[in-house]
């Protein structure tokens, strides 16, 4: 049934108390709509409908007369205004929404736009207990008899970010083979295909999430966004943004679309009229549709641009290619091209041309980077903070490159994601936000967590990480269940911290120089602390499985997808990695590395043949992503070299071991949970008793994060009053301390001081710059 305007009015024919609005399983609820209403509005009534018969096994019909629940955008239904509520938190916001029980027992909805509308209909999907997950991870409401909202009930939201979205990428191994054989087969032998059924799905999880923004697949084994019949229109019924990556400008993915529609080279040098009748094409075909335009331009798929070598060569092709752009926008798209949505992304070699002072308009977005790995290379300065078209982020919890992917699991770190995007946050980076997500599945935490923050961060910071974790576990699987699965998913976490389950190996990818890096080998770990890890994920992997015969069977599936298969899969890469380095050196059985890579086979193969729900995710797990060597059986070879013995410290302390000092603490971060941001000119003080020697040596150990104001990282080291010089530990481009920073997730110093016998000494330790987090701090005998 088509649904029209929103002047929604639940109809509820029970009510036990005057001002109570409730809604019982049985009895006739109407919604009071109107054709008025734009698109988004209309769908996000047709998920609502559907969610009521879930949750009440009864029909929600949607009619143009009275009802008991009024929903309208402001300005569009005269309803909203008289209906006597209060209505100026909507005022001057963007896409917000207004929940409110009135006096009669009736439930007002009233949006800002037709987007915080939309959003406002979601809430009460969410309030009577559809999760946001409940197709993409089969999140199966639980059945109820009735609901309620107290007296007086208000719920005012507005989103912190204006422009909220995921990137669907390196989908190569996942979402690709899983929509074009599986969810809507397609039949043509070429590129795979990602189509409109699958972006619908994609489309409805982003209006759950209250997301706006979409970048679409974008890799050669994928038929491009818009060249794929219905993908617009179903874009469209969701009211999504289309954007695109640093290399997509104009709404044109370079990568599958120069070769169909391009002409000669992809070269704004020497065929700068062939591209530009590429980017022309693109936008008089969308120009009706709400685009989010990259500009400027790098070369086809994620590599430099052509014809231009040296900065400044560079910098003269993006200026020619913004002034062309921009016409092409005021003359298909608005007149004013200052109200055309516009996006600048520098990029690897492009932030460099754009710190050799390229001057990009006022009024686009400058969108930063994090270095892959989730520490963000750049963060606004002063003059950035007041450009007109402000500031925005492309952040990664998942990645295809060096020193290693990590596409199979999700064990990004919420904590550090966290961190990082309130970092963001607190510099003015609030104008779009986008997370790539890889195939979606597994990032299914990191993804809520992200949105969460950009619709609402103060929320998500006045309760913590911890508490969104324990609510998101409660929520999907009860308050027993939930409430004991938190420290699994925080140890869960914290292991792949300090080593994901892609890099146990130690083996690097893309490193042309020598095949050394494929060959998988120790890790300089010690055996205690092999069999330590191997004895912490098999606690975490026990206590899934056991905690898995407790929850409800229509969340089987669920838990699986969201805790089961991540848990158990990451623990047993680590023990057929780790067992085989023990065996390498006649500390442990073969066998038990070759059954670890079993269980990761067989637990692979129920992901994809479901428990539950009959293959529905068949061909979207791959354990092997890019069939790199950690992810094979390991080779049984003996080694006649013990394994390394680790130093023993006199002294070790986390961050918060400190005895005095100024600091905010970073739970989560670190190897202990117990990192440390360190106040610019303040410092921290540790104390320990005298030593047998005459010198020590002080091992620092920091989050290899990037500097957030200039250009260095910097602390200093003091032992009983005598100051070192200024540490430095920033990191440039991808050097090789950088991919070791990345890959065991520290950066590490080290300084050799003399010291006093004295019953007790004093370490301090100071930051010169913004942006300094300590995580341990180590005494060795010199």
């Amino acid at each position: 049934m088509k649904i029209g305007f929103i002047t929604i009015l639940l109809s509820i024919a029970v009510q036990t108390a005057w001002g109570q609005f409730c809604l019982h399983s049985g009895t006739a609820a109407t919604v009071n709509y109107s054709q008025l209403e734009a698109p988004v509005v209309h769908t996000a009534l047709t998920l609502l409908q559907r969610d009521y018969r879930t949750v009440f096994s009864d029909s929600l019909p949607c009619k143009e007369t009275q009802g008991n629940i009024l929903v309208g955008t402001v300005g569009i239904n005269k309803a909203i205004e008289q209906s006597g509520a209060e209505l100026s938190a909507l005022k001057g916001r963007k896409e917000a929404f207004l929940l409110q029980v009135l006096p009669n027992g009736r439930l007002l909805i009233a949006g800002s736009d037709s987007h915080g509308t939309a959003y406002g209909i979601m809430e009460l999907s969410r309030l009577i207990g559809v999760s946001p997950w409940e197709w993409w991870a089969d999140a199966t409401p639980e059945k109820r008899d009735s609901f309620e909202l107290p007296a007086g009930y208000k719920n005012v939201q507005s989103p912190s970010v204006e422009y909220r979205g995921i990137f669907v990428n390196d989908e190569d191994w996942g979402l690709t083979p899983w929509s074009s054989w599986t969810y809507e087969p397609w039949l043509y032998y070429g590129p795979g295909r990602i189509g409109p059924k699958t972006n619908e799905r994609i489309f409805e999880l982003l209006l759950r999430l209250r997301a706006n923004t979409y970048w679409p697949a974008m890799h050669e084994c994928t038929k491009p966004f818009f060249l794929t019949k219905g993908n617009r229109e179903v874009a469209k019924k969701f009211g999504i943004y289309i954007g695109g990556s640093h290399c997509e400008p104009m709404a044109s993915s370079t990568a599958g679309e120069w070769s169909q529609r391009g002409k000669g080279e992809y070269d704004y040098v020497r065929n700068s009229a062939s591209v530009y009748k590429f980017w022309e094409q693109r936008v008089k075909e969308v120009a009706g549709q709400e685009i989010l335009y990259t500009v400027g331009m790098r070369g086809v798929h994620d590599g430099a641009m052509n014809g231009a070598k040296t900065l400044d060569e560079q910098k003269a092709v993006l200026e020619h290619a913004f002034a062309d752009q921009r016409r092409l926008l005021q003359q298909y798209v608005n007149e004013d091209v200052t109200k055309v949505p516009q996006v600048f992304i520098p990029y690897k070699e492009v932030l460099d041309v754009y710190h050799a002072g390229l001057e990009v308009p006022d009024d686009v977005t400058l969108m930063w980077c994090d270095d892959n790995y989730g520490y963000i290379k750049h963060f606004p300065t002063a003059k950035e903070r007041t450009r007109r078209g402000g500031n925005g982020i492309y952040y990664h919890v998942s990645y295809w490159g060096r020193p290693h992917d990590y596409l199979w699991l999700g064990t990004f770190s919420p904590y550090l994601l966290y961190q990082q995007m309130k970092q963001a946050y607190d510099h003015d980076v609030r104008k779009i936000w986008i997370l790539n997500v890889g195939d979606i599945k597994p990032a299914e935490y990191q993804t809520e967590l992200f949105l969460d923050m950009a619709w609402n961060l103060d929320k998500v910071v006045e309760k913590g990480v911890s508490a969104h974790l324990g609510n998101f576990l409660q929520r999907e699987f009860g308050e027993k269940v939930g409430g004991e699965l938190l420290p699994v998913m925080e140890e869960h976490y914290r292991l792949a911290y300090i080593r994901k389950p892609e890099f146990i190996g130690n083996t690097r990818e893309e490193e042309y120089s020598t095949s050394d890096y494929r060959v998988v080998k120790d890790m300089p770990w010690s055996k205690e602390y092999v069999e330590q890890r191997l004895s912490d994920y098999q606690y975490i992997s026990d206590k899934a499985e056991q905690l898995s015969k407790q929850v409800k069977t229509e969340r089987e599936d669920a838990y699986f997808q969201l805790v089961k298969y991540p848990v158990q899969a990451a623990a047993e890469m680590n023990k057929k990695l780790l067992y085989a380095q023990l065996a390498r050196h006649g500390e442990a059985d073969w066998w038990q590395s070759d059954a670890a890579y079993d269980s990761i086979v067989s637990l692979t193969r129920m992901y994809n043949t479901g428990i539950r729900n009959n293959g529905k995710w068949h061909r979207m797990m791959d354990h092997q992503p890019r069939r790199l060597p950690v992810f094979e059986p390991v080779v049984h070879q003996n080694v006649s070299a013990p394994m390394i013995t680790e130093r023993t410290p006199l002294h070790k302390w986390n961050g918060t071991e400190c005895v005095r000092g100024d600091y905010q603490l970073c739970k989560g971060i670190g190897y202990e949970g117990k990192a440390i941001a360190i106040t610019k000119e303040k410092s921290i003080t540790f104390e320990f008793p005298g030593c047998p020697s005459d010198s020590i040596e002080v091992e620092i150990c920091l989050l290899p994060s990037h500097p957030v104001e200039g250009t260095q990282l910097r602390f200093t080291v003091t032992l009983d009053g005598k100051e070192t010089s200024p540490v430095h530990y920033e990191t440039q481009g991808r050097s090789e301390e950088w991919k070791e920073n990345v890959l065991r997730n520290q950066a590490v110093r080290r300084v050799i001081l003399p010291v006093r016998k004295k019953k007790t000494n004093r370490l301090v330790i100071k930051a010169l710059d913004e942006g300094v987090v300590l995580d341990q701090v180590s005494v060795y005998p010199f």
